[in-house]
C-alpha cells in the first residue's frame, strides 16, 4: 500500500499526557498519513514548521494549548492545515474543536477528518487561538509551574488560583469595542476568540471560534466572594448576566492601562498593555472530526 498524505509531526515531548514522539508517529501511520518527525533540538514549533513546509501538505501538533500558539506565526505563514493530538493540561483548542482526547482517534481525525476554517486573534500582532487576558489571568499563568501542571493537572490551576485570589488587586483599564469606550475598574480582561480557555471555563456561551468576532468581558467584582458566586456562571459561559461583569463584542478591541501590565496569550505572558486586538477572519485550517457540530461548540458551516 502507497504511503498516505505526508505530514509534520511537531511534538511536545514534555506535555503532561506523556507526547511520546514515536508513539505519537506510529498512531499517525496506523491512520493512513506518511509523518515527519524531525529532531526536536531543530528549534520550536514555528521553527520546525518554516523548515519543512515544502515537504509535506499538513502539520500535526501533539501537546496542548502551549504548542498550539507557538506553531500560530509559522502557520500563518505557510498555509499549511493542522491535526491536534491534545496532550496538555487544558487542552482547550481541542475542546472547541470537539477533537478526541484519546490519541489514537485524535489521530484518526488529523487523516481522515473534515477540514475547517477557524479565526485567529491577535494582540499587537501575537496570535491566539483561545483567549489573551489582563490581570487574574496573567498572574495565574505566572503562579502556575510547569512542574505543578505536570504533576496535578486541573487541580494545579486551582490550587495556583487560590494562591492568586489571596493577593489579587482590581486596577483601571480603559476598554475601547464595537463603537463604545468605557473605563473599567477590574480584576480581570479577557478578550476571547474561541470558545474555551483555562481549562474548561467558557468566554461566552455563545461564543463560536469561526464566528467574525471577538468577545470581551471585565470581572468588576468588589469582593472574593463575588468572584466566587460567579465561578459557575464562567463556567458556562453566561456571566455577561451578571451586573458585576461588563461584555462587548466585536472585530477591534482596544485595552489600556495608567501602569503597563502584561498581557497573557493562550497561557503565555507575551505582550504588554497598551494592546490592540484584531481579528483574522479563517485563517487557520483545521481537521475536526467529520460529526463535530457545524454550529454549536465552536463549529460553524
Amino acid at each position: 500500500m502507497p504511503p498516505g498524505p505526508r505530514c509534520l509531526l511537531v511534538a511536545n515531548p514534555r506535555s503532561r499526557r506523556g507526547g511520546d514522539p514515536a508513539r505519537i508517529r506510529d498512531l499517525l501511520r496506523d491512520a493512513g498519513l506518511d509523518p515527519i518527525l524531525p529532531d526536536g533540538a531543530d528549534g520550536g514549533p514555528a521553527a520546525l514548521i518554516r523548515a519543512h513546509a515544502g515537504e509535506v501538505d499538513r502539520v500535526v501538533l501533539a501537546g496542548g494549548d502551549g504548542t498550539m500558539n507557538a506553531a500560530a506565526p509559522a502557520l500563518l505563514e505557510t498555509g499549511l492545515p493542522i491535526g491536534i493530538i491534545p496532550l496538555g493540561t487544558a487542552n482547550d483548542l481541542a475542546r472547541t474543536l470537539a477533537i478526541p482526547d484519546d490519541p489514537a482517534e485524535a489521530a484518526r481525525v488529523a487523516a481522515d477528518g473534515r477540514l475547517h476554517a477557524i479565526d485567529l486573534g491577535l494582540a499587537n500582532d501575537v496570535p491566539f487561538f483561545n483567549v489573551a487576558s489582563i490581570g487574574f489571568g496573567v498572574d495565574l499563568t505566572r503562579a502556575l509551574t510547569r512542574d505543578s501542571k505536570r504533576r496535578w493537572g486541573k487541580l494545579g490551576y486551582a490550587a495556583a488560583a487560590l494562591r492568586v485570589l489571596a493577593r489579587l488587586q482590581p486596577f483601571d483599564a480603559e476598554i475601547r469595542c464595537g463603537g463604545e469606550a468605557v473605563r473599567s475598574r477590574t480584576v480581570h480582561v479577557a478578550v476571547g476568540n474561541g470558545r474555551h480557555y483555562g481549562g474548561g471555563m467558557t468566554v461566552d456561551e455563545r461564543a463560536r471560534i469561526d464566528d467574525g468576532r471577538l468577545s470581551v468581558f471585565s470581572l468588576e467584582v468588589e469582593s472574593l466572594l463575588s468572584l466566587a458566586l460567579l465561578l459557575p456562571s464562567l463556567r458556562r459561559g453566561d456571566h455577561g448576566r451578571w451586573r458585576e461583569v461588563w461584555t462587548a463584542e466585536g472585530r477591534e478591541v482596544e485595552i489600556r492601562t495608567r501602569h503597563r501590565r502584561s498581557v497573557n496569550t493562550d497561557g503565555e505572558i507575551t505582550t504588554h498593555t497598551p494592546v490592540r486586538f484584531r481579528l483574522l477572519r479563517h485563517a487557520v485550517r483545521v481537521f475536526v472530526p467529520e460529526e463535530a457540530p457545524r454550529v454549536a461548540d465552536g463549529l460553524g458551516d
